[in-house]
């Protein structure tokens, strides 16, 4: 493997790739909307090869660059709140997922990975593994579910090979403000007690480095057709993780739960069995959650 693809690169998740990619010497192609705030940046570090394309585009997209070997679709529409529920709109996100595929063809891919979600399983109460049973309650997971089970047909019949990633709960630099983590440390930071539901939830938190090299160690060493679960394998309370959050970021702030409601489809239990993954592949997360809250604090006085 000696060149990646990229899509919806300017997230946690594609920011992470790069700088995982970059360690490796991996050359890396990314793929970034035409009006992308958080794309000037990328584009002006002259670091990576850029192409710019809505996902609207990817079908009648004819790249320039045609030498490439691992195609990574992390870009998706409508992700977050109501929006999930966007029925049109996941329903091109299946589409837009089978035109990733394609493109991976045209450009040379060997592999195509896609980001699923732990969303397309639906209420579990049991570490989650390729095998157990998916019931999506969102539109969002539903279309999760249907692009990875359609987009593995096409791959097939394109002689690619294909593995989809469910993931689950991400942390890191570049994380959006209007996430769980991002938003505590903001307010904490700011001397404010943040509005929380009970968080009595368990939870599985990866940070977005160790979800890199994993998707990286999937790309080289991966079984086709297969789909592995990712987290950190580990899960524990979500008010266990904002008490950790609270005495690192300002420890004088009283945490108050319950004061906002659970929101529809709220998942209870999340924990990845890393089993398979880690079998195929040889990949561990290396980084503690208090380690990765110190590199996400570092990065905002950075900036």
């Amino acid at each position: 493997m000696q060149k990646i693809v990229i899509s919806g690169a300017t997230g946690i998740l594609g920011s992470a790739l790069i700088r995982c990619a970059k360690k490796q010497g991996l050359e890396i192609v990314c793929i970034v909307r035409k009006d992308s705030e958080r794309a000037k940046a990328l584009i002006a570090s002259n670091s990576v090869d850029i192409l710019q394309a809505d996902l609207k585009d990817y079908n009648t997209l004819s790249p320039v660059i045609t030498n490439s070997d691992v195609f990574i679709h992390l870009a998706w529409e409508k992700t977050f709140g109501t929006a999930r529920d966007d029925v049109d709109a996941q329903v091109r996100n299946i589409q837009y997922t089978l035109d990733a595929a394609r493109l991976a063809q045209r450009m040379g891919c060997k592999v195509f990975i896609g980001a699923g979600s732990q969303a397309e399983y639906g209420p579990v109460q049991c570490p989650l593994t390729d095998k157990t049973p998916v019931c999506p309650q969102s539109g969002y997971g539903m279309a999760k579910y249907t692009a990875g089970r359609l987009s593995a047909l096409l791959c097939g019949q394109l002689g690619i090979r294909h593995n989809w990633l469910r993931i689950l709960s991400l942390y890191g630099p570049n994380d959006a403000p209007y996430t769980l983590i991002s938003y505590v440390i903001h307010e904490l930071k700011n001397g404010r007690s943040p509005e929380l539901t009970k968080c009595e939830q368990v939870w599985d938190y990866l940070y977005a480095d160790d979800a890199a090299q994993a998707i990286l160690a999937v790309a080289q060493k991966g079984i086709h057709g297969k789909t592995y679960p990712l987290g950190s394998g580990t899960a524990r309370k979500l008010s266990e993780y904002i008490k950790v959050i609270r005495d690192y970021v300002n420890p004088d702030i009283a945490i108050h739960f319950g004061v906002k409601d659970y929101y529809p489809h709220q998942p209870m239990y999340l924990q990845a069995d890393i089993t398979e993954l880690t079998k195929d592949t040889g990949w561990k997360p290396e980084i503690s959650f208090l380690e990765g809250l110190e590199n996400i604090v570092a990065s905002t006085l950075r900036k």
